[in-house]
């Protein structure tokens, strides 16, 4: 028996409505799933490594630290008033309702804050945190000389043998580089590179441009360690070409799909590649030997940093200058085994694993060492401190009375233990302001 027509019609009106109306939701439903389920936070809790988190943890807050250095460094006799402070609050990562006055007091054997006789309150550096800012200083002159091979290294690798320098000012602190690299310091090696202007009239930014090229230094980290390669050897004949070198692999013991994989990553480690070195343009982008490439570019660029890491940010920006694919992210995340991605904080983070023995650096550059110093000045558990009041104004130095003193030894620490909560100087403005406030580096990334 067939239905009433009303019946028909009733079923036709439904059905266009939910085509007409809902097909926009229905879209961005089915684009949130394609999307989502590709986002770093949703990988396996299995290929998550704590050490390295805590290790992330540990840069977050030295990088606060050592952008307040620079910033007092660049203002007279390296004081500031605090108010001023408060144009760097999205370079601290301290969005309001945050108080600065509240992350300062955190450190108080680095940090001193008075208040002048009109109640302005004035922040500037102790007398350990002047010496450790001299100690930094002769640390980056005396490894200058490494730091150029790496920029050069780095222009003998681009396609066209040069680099923005915007985008090398990325890598400063990475490579150890001094605060003034761009007005001084790239003109110190004349026979490495040089400052040119573009070659388009629309683009107004200098670029280092690869004075001679080296052939010594056309070989890669991974070449020197497997291979043997001394250095100050005479590698003058070198010619970079075809490498056939497997790259050391770390998977974390509760990954039990390796097992499965095993046949794909032989695989992989079995296939030749280009050196980062010889010119990959003839590579067709997406082929397996353009993907190869990439993970030697991007292990030899994570090769040349102090800490053996970088924000993931910097490797996007040069894509095209070393010929690795646009969907960087994604080629990382697949080869965990060689880099691990991090997504604690406002940027990703991405290591190399052969670097690090647990949380700790195998081979640490004296500015990792360095900043290991500052980082054990860093944090104390004890009431807050009452900002002092400087009752004569002809002579800050000597007659202010400052935050902190010697008997507040056995309230600094910094528990970073993988076992113990993580600080993180992010939380500093609690009311009570007893102590630093926490993160558990382990719950933060339950499923």
């Amino acid at each position: 028996m067939s239905k009433p027509l009303l019946y028909s019609s009733i079923r036709m009106f439904y059905a266009n409505d939910f085509m007409h109306g809902n097909c926009a939701l229905l879209s961005r439903i089915q684009r949130r799933w394609m999307t989502s389920s590709k986002r770093v936070q949703d990988r396996s809790r299995n290929k998550r490594v704590d050490d390295l988190e805590i290790a992330t943890e540990k840069h977050k807050v030295t990088s606060k630290i050592l952008y307040l250095f620079e910033i007092l460094k660049g203002e007279p006799e390296n004081i500031i008033p605090l108010r001023n402070l408060d144009q760097h609050r999205q370079q601290l990562n301290l969005p309001k309702p945050h108080k600065i006055s509240d992350f300062l007091r955190k450190s108080p054997k680095l940090f001193e804050m008075y208040k002048d006789h009109r109640g302005l309150v004035w922040c500037g550096m102790t007398e350990t945190s002047e010496e450790l800012v001299k100690e930094e200083q002769e640390i980056i002159e005396k490894h200058s000389e490494k730091a150029a091979e790496y920029v050069t290294r780095m222009l003998m690798m681009a396609a066209d043998k040069r680099l923005p320098l915007d985008k090398i000012a990325h890598f400063r602190r990475d490579l150890g580089l001094p605060i003034d690299f761009r007005k001084h310091w790239v003109h110190n090696y004349p026979e490495n590179f040089k400052v040119v202007k573009p070659f388009k009239p629309h683009d107004e930014g200098e670029y280092l441009e690869l004075v001679s090229w080296k052939p010594g230094w056309a070989i890669t980290e991974l070449e020197k360690t497997v291979l043997g390669l001394m250095e100050g050897h005479d590698y003058s004949d070198h010619v970079p070409g075809l490498l056939s070198l497997p790259f050391p692999l770390k998977f974390p013991v509760t990954y039990k799909k390796v097992y499965r994989y095993g046949g794909k990553i032989a695989h992989f480690q079995k296939r030749e590649y280009l050196s980062p070195y010889a010119d990959g343009s003839s590579l067709q982008a997406g082929s397996a030997e353009f993907d190869k490439r990439a993970v030697a570019v991007m292990h030899e660029l994570l090769s040349f940093t102090i800490e053996k890491r970088l924000v993931t940010d910097f490797l996007t920006h040069f894509r095209r200058e070393f010929h690795m694919p646009q969907k960087l992210m994604r080629l990382l995340l697949k080869h965990f085994g060689i880099f691990y991605v991090s997504e604690r904080g406002k940027r990703f983070s991405v290591f190399l694993k052969e670097a690090y023995d647990g949380s700790e650096l195998i081979e640490k550059h004296p500015l990792v060492l360095w900043k290991e110093k500052v980082l054990r000045l860093v944090g104390y558990r004890g009431r807050k401190k009452r900002i002092e009041s400087f009752q004569d104004d002809s002579d800050l130095e000597e007659e202010t009375t400052m935050l902190g003193n010697d008997s507040e030894d056995d309230h600094m620490k910094l528990q970073l233990e993988q076992d113990d909560t993580m600080h993180s100087l992010e939380n500093a403005s609690d009311t009570d302001g007893s102590e630093m406030e926490v993160e558990e580096v382990c719950r933060a990334y339950n499923d």
